[in-house]
């Protein structure tokens, strides 16, 4: 009884290739028996049969019918995709790149600042301007304080930017009441009643062709959904920047007006309206009018709140007189006082900024 129920222990001094030999007849049976087994643990008992024999470590024997499995078994080798030296560290980046757009690994986020309309922002703008530039403190220790009020939403200020372009305020102020007209008041200038509007009524109030086509432009933009009052108010400035100069007939001075008077964001430097830049020069004492491109410079320690030292520019100029600002217009091309176009603000405007709104864009 004893002698049956011994089993019959494999001779330690027997060569491997002996093992493989012995067990081949129970080749098939291993098959069988070794089915279930998942792919990826038959894979990794080949690697192991093909680099080293059985294991017999911790007095246990090597069992030969997982011998035969792993010698009549193929397995369908793994694709492994083979990246050069030279492409793997832009591979590796592109890769980072994608999962962590920005460089230091974090996700960029865009912040929308707080609007200067904003319970305390005006505050906290003027402190710093102080702080920042002495030259402009006098200017504002010399005028009020700016206010800033949102008296019409996105679409309507746009659609009244382009209808004041390259007009006089009286005769501007005429046609906008005769547009607020046809769309039945304020309220309802809205994308719909613009695209409802022909060439021929726009006309026959005293808007010209072209002002019809980008009126109808802004409108089709709202209707099709790449644009809508919710999306601008949302925008952070440079995206904002982007998809309103894709409008016809809106430019970046266009912009920059619409996103300090009817947006009240606190850092945007129009650098192509005249009348702040003929207040920078009288501010600095400067020789000459500065170029567009030098305005950035001149008027860094002004950040985040760009948009309160313009403002406070507009009224440097304005306290200048009417001389000051007709000797600067012809700068902009001979035009007077009156006239609206390269981005110059009439003198009316700028004692009250919502009315800043035409310009050639």
């Amino acid at each position: 009884m004893i002698g049956h129920c011994l089993r019959p222990q494999p001779d330690p001094h027997l060569h491997h290739h002996h093992l493989l030999s012995i067990s081949a007849p129970m080749g098939e049976q291993s098959i069988h028996a070794t089915q279930s087994l998942s792919s990826s643990a038959l894979s990794t008992t080949t690697t192991a049969a093909a680099v080293a024999p059985p294991s017999t470590s911790n007095n246990l024997p090597a069992d030969p019918a997982a011998v035969s499995t792993t010698t009549t078994i193929s397995l369908r080798p793994r694709k492994i995709r083979k990246v050069s030296s030279s492409s793997s560290s832009s591979v590796l980046a592109e890769d980072a790149s994608k999962k962590n757009p920005s460089s230091d690994g974090r996700l960029a986020v865009r912040v929308i600042p707080r609007p200067l309309s904003a319970d305390g922002e005006i505050v906290v703008a003027l402190r710093h301007l102080r702080a920042a530039d002495p030259h402009l403190g006098r200017v504002m220790d010399a005028h009020e304080l700016p206010a800033f009020q949102c008296l019409h939403p996105p679409f309507h200020a746009l659609a009244r930017s382009i209808l004041y372009q390259q007009l006089a305020f009286k005769a501007a102020a005429s046609v906008y009441s005769r547009f607020l007209s046809l769309c039945g008041g304020e309220a309802g200038v809205v994308p719909e009643a613009v695209l409802a509007l022909t060439p021929h009524q726009l006309r026959q109030i005293g808007v010209s062709g072209r002002k019809a086509s980008y009126f109808h432009d802004l409108a089709r933009k709202y209707h099709t959904g790449i644009l809508s009052d919710a999306a601008i108010v949302a925008m952070d400035d440079k995206s904002l920047f982007t998809m309103l100069t894709m409008v016809k007939g809106i430019g970046a001075w266009s912009v920059h007006m619409f996103m300090i008077f009817s947006l009240h964001r606190p850092d945007v430097l129009p650098v192509g309206d005249l009348g702040v830049r003929k207040g920078v020069q009288m501010l600095y004492g400067l020789e000459e009018v500065p170029r567009p491109s030098q305005m950035d410079q001149l008027c860094e320690q002004w950040r985040p709140y760009r948009s309160v030292g313009s403002w406070y520019m507009w009224r440097l100029v304005e306290a200048k007189g009417t001389s000051t600002m007709a000797s600067s217009c012809t700068e902009g091309g001979g035009l007077d006082i009156t006239t609206m176009g390269e981005g110059i603000v009439q003198q009316q405007q700028l004692v009250d900024p919502i009315q800043m709104l035409p310009s050639l864009g």
